[in-house]
């Protein structure tokens, strides 16, 4: 694993351009980065913030076609993502799974249509389909949601999905990208283009931990960067305002008790026209999500107080009860960069995948969802070759694996196995360091263990407690009271592995604790955090 100093050091000597360089280290921007290395093109990457920061660790963490664009008649949509869902869970098994869903029927017409609906699901996947669906009787579908609401039940759909992780799919493309000879740094921020004779020949960008500035000449410059896409548009001299309707998505997490076993519920249509899951997800119950237009783009969005009587109205609909505050373990909240359709609602707005190439030459990616990451990086690459002019050479992603490739370990725990092929090397940290008790749990109510806090500041890239706390393991998704109980731990280890000083590790602490009181729910409705500055790494 290449040092940040080590890329800083590289970046400032470099004198020949890049083949291509892209902007935004999310699905979008990870997938199109992994493609063109996968081509054998000299890529960069360079992320504002964080890797996966924003929308791609927000997700419903789902690897799917998406019931309802098939009720839609978005067939080609449906078809691409159930196509690249077998190819997540094949290329990354040890990140994608398949997961049962149940749909309940509480209606007389309910249980054939909704059978037959995801009978036409199942058959569009093909021979990448997880399994068959089948109607189950009310004792059945009981039995598989137990705590549902019982009044009126008729029955169930049986069905089949996938099931990720999204940020830790995020860090197993940064390292598939490395690995196959790219290069990716975060807290680096694109703050100019570099032109000549109008034509886009690099970027200007400013390191966010060190403030120094570079030029980075690049042959094909590309913009991922989600909602922040207009922004990049405007640095171009390009003003598309209005090119995306953002809409924000809240998810509320619950104790494992509201829907005890492994099998997931899905409500095929809510009050406002979205598809409402229940999932369960690393010990915890995953419910959500909304669909609200907003009209500010910020780093840290927050529920909104009709959001939180929505999921709440929805919850005591089919789990007969309403959480209590104190049982709602943590509230986030994510923007989707949809693109623009005029008179269409947020909710009915399609997912597919827009690539814009300015006069300039930038090309920008946009739309989409994440799990046809890998199509959207394809195509992007594929267009940036005749922009670009860059020798023309294929994809290798369709059957590439991703960093940490295993099949699943029955020796290793659900978070574990997030790890792949690099779970030995993770506890081989214990072993070689048997006086600082890296196996114990950073939390009692956590699954994670203080030696994945130095492996994600050693191998994954981690720079703050957030990154380490939010991304490299779920804590602040999972549990924000007990993520922060726990960063004051984090923050010491953190703070020794990058001999950071005793000041950084004191405010890196608050900025930390700032975010986190925005995932409890009491505090969810205060003003969301504006752009961050990360820490100066200097001293004092």
């Amino acid at each position: 694993m290449t040092t940040r100093t080590e890329i800083l050091q590289r970046l400032a000597g470099e004198t020949e351009p890049w083949d291509v360089l892209v902007i935004g280290g999310g699905a979008s921007g990870l997938g199109t980065a992994v493609d063109a290395a996968s081509r054998g093109y000299r890529t960069l990457l360079v992320e504002r913030h964080d890797f996966a920061k924003g929308t791609s660790s927000r997700s419903t963490k789902l690897a799917h076609g998406g019931v309802r664009y098939l009720e839609q008649l978005n067939l080609t949509l449906v078809l691409d993502a159930l196509r690249e869902r077998g190819r997540m869970l094949r290329n990354a098994p040890h990140l994608v799974h398949d997961l049962e869903f149940v749909v309940p029927a509480y209606g007389y017409f309910a249980l054939p249509y909704y059978g037959l609906g995801l009978k036409v699901y199942e058959h569009l996947s093909g021979k990448l389909s997880l399994g068959h669906s089948h109607i189950l009787s009310r004792a059945h579908t009981l039995e598989r949601l137990p705590g549902i609401a019982a009044e009126g039940l008729r029955g169930g759909v049986l069905y089949h999905d996938g099931q990720f992780d999204d940020a830790r799919f995020a860090i197993a493309l940064m390292r598939t990208l490395e690995d196959l000879g790219g290069t990716a740094i975060n807290y680096m921020e694109a703050v100019g283009l570099l032109k000549e004779s109008g034509k886009i020949i690099g970027v200007k960008v400013r390191d966010r931990e060190e403030k120094a500035e570079l030029d980075i000449r690049a042959r094909a410059v590309i913009n991922a960067s989600g909602v922040h896409a207009e922004e990049m548009l405007a640095l171009d001299g390009d003003a598309r305002k209005g090119l995306l309707a953002v809409s924000q998505g809240t998810h509320f997490v619950l104790p494992h008790s509201f829907l005890p076993g492994e099998t997931a519920l899905m409500v095929p249509k809510t009050a406002d026209g979205r598809v409402l899951f229940a999932i369960p997800w690393h010990g915890a119950v995953l419910v959500g999500t909304t669909d609200e237009p907003v009209d500010a783009v910020t780093d840290e969005p927050r529920a909104l107080s009709v959001e939180r009587a929505f999921l709440m109205q929805h919850i005591a609909r089919y789990f007969r009860r309403q959480p209590k505050p104190e049982e709602i373990l943590s509230v986030w909240s994510g923007l989707r960069p949809l693109v623009r359709k005029a008179g269409v609602k947020t909710s009915k707005l399609s997912r597919d995948h827009t690539i814009l190439v300015s006069p300039s030459g930038l090309i920008t990616l946009t739309g989409g969802k994440w799990t046809t990451y890998r199509r959207m990086g394809q195509d992007t690459i594929g267009r940036a070759q005749k922009v670009a002019r860059l020798p023309v050479r294929p994809s290798q992603t369709l059957n590439l694996k991703l960093h940490g490739f295993a099949l699943e370990s029955s020796a290793a725990s659900e978070w574990e196995r997030q790890y792949g092929s690099d779970l030995w090397l993770l506890r081989e940290l214990s072993r070689k360091s048997p006086g600082q008790n890296l196996d114990e749990l950073l939390h009692p109510r956590l699954p994670f263990r203080r030696r994945e806090v130095v492996w994600a500041a050693r191998h994954e890239m981690a720079r703050t407690v957030e990154d380490v706390l939010a991304r490299r393991t779920r804590a602040l998704f999972l549990d924000a009271r007990a993520a922060m109980e726990a960063a004051p731990e984090v923050a010491s280890l953190l703070a020794a592995e990058l001999k950071r000083s005793d000041a950084w590790r004191t405010r890196d602490l608050e900025s930390f604790l700032s975010v986190a009181r925005g995932y409890l729910y009491q505090e969810c409705d205060s003003p969301p955090i504006p752009r961050s500055e990360p820490h100066q790494t200097t001293a004092g």
